[in-house]
């Protein structure tokens, strides 16, 4: 990701570049750039676009670099539910909405449960498709915490199904990764799956 460059106002400097090309889409969709309430567009939707897209200057993996050890001797499943997350499709640049479900099973460390928000919104905040958002936050919780288990669970409506295209508001995607023993083991699948509400 490139670095930003900020004002003596302390805002992002937008490019001349970047705010070009969007008034270019403003008089591309039949409307007139340099009137009055566009004026200043081109740089807002600039700085709203490198706010939606942080989580590519930032390693989600290090918010779980900090665990615990000590923790009373609990080795039961470890459950953050209906974390709430915006995202953009890579497809159409429009929004992907909804709440996720994470999921592990301990070997022998924990980590801070707002860690595995910061995780999901870390992979959110990039162009995505739904099912990789989905393998991205298990894979990161997988690898970096070496659990029993992991299951992330997302359900979200997309933009570019619900507001263009076939336009069917209210219908809801959605996806899930089952790693190590939630993917091996029926009983405990069933167990989290239950616990997330599925």
């Amino acid at each position: 990701m490139t670095e930003v460059e900020l004002g003596p106002d302390g805002k992002i400097l937008v490019p001349g570049p970047v705010q070009d090309a969007i008034r270019t889409l403003i008089e591309w969709a039949g409307d007139d750039p340099s009137r009055e309430g566009l004026l200043d567009t081109p740089k807002r939707v600039a700085r709203a676009w490198k706010e939606y897209c942080q989580g590519y200057a930032e390693d989600p993996g290090l918010h779980l670099s900090r665990t615990f050890e000590e923790v009373g001797g609990y080795d039961e499943i470890v459950l953050l539910r209906d974390i709430p997350f915006q995202s953009h499709c890579e497809h159409h640049m429009a929004p992907i909405t909804g709440k996720a479900s994470i999921a592990y099973l301990p070997k022998d460390r924990v980590v801070g449960i707002s860690k595995l928000a910061r995780v999901l919104n870390g992979y959110a905040r990039r162009l995505q498709v739904q099912e990789r958002l989905t393998a991205e936050v298990a894979r990161c919780i997988w690898d970096h915490l070496q659990p029993h288990g992991v299951a992330v669970v997302i359900d979200a409506q997309h933009g570019c199904m619900t507001g263009r295209g076939v336009r069917t508001p209210g219908v809801g995607m959605v996806t899930s990764r089952l790693l190590g023993c939630f993917l091996d083991d029926e009983r405990s699948r069933k167990e989290v799956l239950s616990l997330m509400g599925y």
